[in-house]
């Protein structure tokens, strides 16, 4: 059975949805680089193994995900998952789990990369917003798309509610992306697109 590794900041509400979806692998650990992230809770409730290592010992970016390597692979992982893990990382740790490091982005990309995605989509006054989920490249909210999901954007709707109905799109296609995975029914074809075999 496959081993998954899932980092985050916060509540880790994708984390959860992960969990609760009963995947055919292992969530080997959750890791937060905040110790008061309400997530690490939810996983130690269902007996998952949880770490923290805080990013405010390390001088700079490359020294703390030297280290976070270093803690992930203790748990030898055939997958990492970044479910709301508020940092920006470095081309090392990215290289390092290639082709097996995941993220989901609240937005439909290419399109608003970067934070405030939900406002970024109101002012621009798309009809249509979303979710992806993609491998993770060097460059920011960018790499091989797997799955996305997508909304209606209502006349009405603010930031906060808009948010809301991607987040519900958001805990249906992570599991099921990290499903694929586990799967082996992901290629990544050479002109950088991703193939789901069924």
């Amino acid at each position: 059975m496959k081993k998954v590794v899932v980092l985050i900041s916060g509540r880790g509400s994708n984390m959860q949805a992960l969990v609760n979806a009963n995947l055919p692998c292992e969530i080997a650990a959750v890791i937060s680089n905040k110790e008061d992230a309400g997530g690490l809770a939810f996983a130690a409730t269902r007996n998952i193994p949880t770490a923290v290592l805080s990013h405010k010992g390390f001088s700079s970016r490359e020294a703390f995900d030297a280290e976070m390597i270093k803690l992930i692979d203790s748990y030898q992982p055939d997958l990492v998952v970044l479910a709301g893990f508020m940092r920006i990382l470095s081309a090392d740790f990215v290289n390092h789990y290639q082709n097996r490091l995941i993220n989901i982005h609240p937005s439909l990309l290419p399109s608003f990369k970067g934070l405030h995605t939900h406002q970024q989509a109101l002012d621009a006054g798309v009809k249509l917003h979303g979710c992806s989920v993609h491998f993770v490249t060097a460059e920011l909210d960018h790499g091989p798309i797997i799955a996305q999901a997508a909304v209606p954007v209502l006349p009405d709707d603010t930031e906060d509610s808009l948010a809301s109905r991607v987040l519900t799109q958001e805990h249906i296609i992570y599991p099921q992306s990290v499903k694929w995975f586990v799967e082996d029914k992901l290629t990544i074809l050479e002109n950088g697109t991703v193939r789901i075999s069924h």
